[in-house]
């Protein structure tokens, strides 16, 4: 299997990474609110992974199968092994992250190689909801966003990067996105140490959050 770098420095760890889980529902903002984050620090001091890249590889199914499948239900992602990557990075060892196509439900065959940064940053929508990944997080949040302009997001972005139709869209968030968040996403807002209102653009939240993270690491 083929890797390609995902993180190029070679940092030797003298103390283990600082792990922030960034959840909440879709389209309220997570990515906006690591990117801020990310302004604020040393970009080669950090680690982004996406649960999303954990998608479990579905090459095996026809494509009219795979449609049908359920991909919001925790079932659909191979959390395990992200759980497993994590505990590899706080060793101090790199990873494989896989890469997803979601056009076509599958695993491509290359990788990404990640190695260990001084705070690595995991977000999904589902990551606060199993505890096992839970007990890695030393920050926890959970960002927070009205419900409609969370469809309006998922559906921009995923008919502009997923290949999308608008009926599949609608079709997915009534049958499974709103279902699932109501039944997973929403309530692992109570482990969230941090919420986040408003979603990614709360200048207040991020700012107090990269103070946070700055002082952990600085020490």
């Amino acid at each position: 299997m083929n890797s390609q770098p995902l993180a190029t420095s070679e940092t030797v760890m003298s103390t283990p990474p600082l792990v922030v889980g960034v959840a909440g529902g879709t389209g309220s903002g997570k990515t906006t609110v690591v990117t801020e984050i990310l302004k604020g620090l040393d970009t080669s001091d950090v680690l982004v992974l996406q649960h999303d890249s954990y998608y479990r590889d579905r090459s095996h199914l026809s494509p009219e199968e795979r449609v049908d499948i359920n991909y919001d239900h925790p079932d659909a992602l191979e959390t395990s092994l992200l759980v497993e990557h994590l505990k590899q990075l706080l060793a101090g060892q790199p990873i494989e992250v896989p890469i997803y196509d979601f056009a076509t439900h599958t695993r491509k065959s290359e990788c990404q190689r990640a190695r260990p940064c001084k705070v690595i940053m995991v977000e999904g929508i589902l990551i606060l909801a199993d505890p096992e990944l839970r007990r890695l997080f030393d920050i926890k949040i959970f960002v927070d966003a009205d419900a409609d302009l969370r469809f309006i997001r998922r559906m921009e972005r995923d008919i502009a990067e997923r290949a999308r139709t608008r009926e599949s869209v609608v079709k997915q968030y009534t049958e499974t996105v709103r279902p699932m968040h109501l039944e997973f996403v929403e309530p692992s807002k109570r482990y969230a140490d941090v919420i986040v209102p408003g979603g990614g653009y709360n200048s207040v939240a991020v700012d107090m959050l990269i103070t946070k993270i700055r002082s952990v690491i600085e020490r």
